[in-house]
């Protein structure tokens, strides 16, 4: 089965004949959930099984959930904290930080696998420079080591869960303060100081631990006039060169005022794919999803054995999860636990 590089949204709680379009085209390659599409588990996993039988079979499903103030799914699963409170709890004992950092990541994924869903795009790897309110507490700290170190423990969790990780947002998005859902933030700083400090924990973390990344809507005045995700020189250049990156690389989502400067969604599709990211978001606006359904760009054809590749390693595996099977799972009792007294 080849894989397409789009992955999409779909628009209710139940699929709509538009979604199942959506589901069946070969030019999409996954899907994303969102709270719209989230009532509760028992709906949650019925959306899913629907998602599987109308065609989504091999065709990974994603979901942003964090933890902290990101988390699509709220009713019946963990609150997991924001990375920060697992980064002040590492700042008063490093090895409780990890334990934490090695348990959240377990128990998002564990709940998320009980639901058929393969994977959520975390961890954040945006260091907490005190500048964005986007990033804010998304982040584990302003330390690029203990970043790295406390992200490759969460990691850790979410592979011993069956699922994979997405770091993001590549090379880095905590020093600007615009947001780039609403705005094209712009990065000041020299190169040589976002190799030292925002590309580390990147380093620390190779394509094994790290199945997918996701480069930023932010532009690196000075380096490249083209945002990151658009970039050749940051994603084939530095991130397939320089650090010797071989996962998916998966666009952020292309509606957002960030991206919009490239031109209409099929431009920043074409430019996405062009500047060598493998898979491209498109989550909200169904216009834009079905345009790129409808009217696919030339770059669909680009890579599609080594997409498919990419992707695949994306699905869920290892043993099912159940939501049963999880209350008497003595591990994950004991994190759900730990977790709730941050």
């Amino acid at each position: 089965m080849t894989l397409g590089p789009f992955i999409v949204g779909l628009s209710g709680l139940e699929l709509s004949e538009a979604d199942i379009k959506r589901v069946q085209s070969p030019s999409v390659g996954g899907l994303i959930l969102f709270s719209r599409n989230f009532k509760n588990k028992s709906q949650l996993i019925d959306l899913v099984k629907s998602i599987r039988h109308s065609g989504g079979v091999g065709k990974p499903i994603f979901v942003d959930h964090e933890g902290g103030r990101v988390q699509r799914f709220r009713e019946g699963f963990t609150s997991v904290p924001a990375m920060a409170k697992i980064g002040e709890a590492a700042e008063n004992d490093f090895s409780e930080g990890l334990r934490l950092a090695r348990e959240a990541g377990f128990v998002l994924a564990a709940e998320l696998r009980a639901c058929g869903i393969d994977m959520s795009f975390t961890p954040v790897l945006d260091l907490a420079w005190g500048n964005s309110e986007i990033i804010g507490n998304r982040a584990f700290s302003a330390d690029a080591e203990k970043v790295g170190q406390l992200a490759g423990a969460l990691m850790h969790g979410l592979t011993l869960a069956g699922s994979q990780a997405c770091g993001k947002h590549f090379p880095g998005h905590g020093w600007v303060k615009a947001d780039s859902h609403l705005a094209l933030p712009v990065d000041t700083r020299p190169l040589s100081e976002i190799r030292q400090f925002d590309l580390a924990p990147y380093r620390a973390n190779t394509s094994l631990s790290m199945a997918s990344i996701m480069p930023a809507h932010v532009v690196y005045e000075g380096i490249d006039p083209n945002p990151a995700c658009f970039s050749k020189f940051w994603l084939q250049d530095v991130l397939r060169g320089e650090l010797g990156y071989d996962g998916c690389i998966i666009s952020d989502d292309l509606d957002m005022v960030g991206a919009h400067g490239v031109g209409d969604i099929r431009a920043r599709a074409s430019a996405a794919l062009s500047a060598g990211c493998d898979a491209v978001l498109a989550c909200n606006n169904f216009d834009d999803i079905d345009c790129l359904i409808d009217q696919p760009v030339p770059e669909v054809e680009l890579c599609q054995a080594d997409r498919t590749r990419r992707m695949s390693r994306l699905l869920g595996s290892g043993p099912e999860f159940t939501w049963q099977g999880l209350q008497s799972n003595a591990d994950y009792c004991a994190a759900v636990e730990r977790l709730a007294k941050l």
